[in-house]
């Protein structure tokens, strides 16, 4: 006689959010990182100052929405219930799942917030979607505090890296390691293997 228990997975939404935030915050870094080549560029002649600042507005845009994103999901977390972890797990790996969860929020809502800021210490106008009848508030922030808030966001992405080479690492430990149903929580495809 077969069970058909299956594990508790998170949430239709929950899912939506983890893999259309991930996907986001990717691109966002690679696109941060495209954007520092352009301002050279632009400083060098190869490009116009207005093709950079509509690539950096696209970029605030985006941030703006994943931290829209990010609060919508930590409420979404606070008020639905997780799939519990597997009941054979150590004590330390509970913690640890616990502290870079809540690492990936902290980091989730203060990159935007970071960038935000960082923005707010120039004095060009943000536009969201490039549009000049919706202009970004500016924080009120000293713009001798740009370079250092511009360095703290950029090293912000290699945080998030460290993060996600963990996250993805335990993820495959359970699933090809431990060979629990962890990953398939998350990822609708994978059958449960309980």
């Amino acid at each position: 006689m077969t069970s058909t228990t299956e594990t508790p997975r998170y949430t239709a939404v929950a899912i939506i959010l983890h893999w259309l935030m991930a996907a986001l915050i990717i691109g966002m870094i690679f696109l941060g990182w495209a954007m520092e080549g352009m301002r050279e560029q632009a400083l060098a002649g190869q490009m116009s100052f207005a093709e950079v600042q509509a690539f950096y507005n696209w970029h605030k845009t985006i941030g703006i929405g994943l931290l829209i994103l990010a609060l919508a999901r930590l409420g979404w977390r606070l008020t639905h219930p997780v799939p519990p972890l597997p009941a054979g797990m150590k004590s330390w790996e509970r913690v640890a799942a616990r502290l870079s969860h809540t690492g990936f929020y902290v980091i989730m809502i203060a990159m935007p917030v970071g960038g935000w800021l960082t923005a707010s210490a120039t004095n060009f106008p943000s536009y969201i979607a490039n549009n000049p009848a919706l202009e970004l508030p500016h924080l009120p922030v000293p713009n001798a505090l740009y370079e250092t808030l511009g360095a703290m966001h950029g090293a912000g992405a290699w945080v998030i890296f460290a993060f996600l080479a963990l996250h993805i690492g335990a993820a495959l430990k359970h699933h090809f390691g431990d060979r629990d149903d962890v990953l398939t929580r998350m990822i609708p495809f994978l059958k449960s293997r309980v």
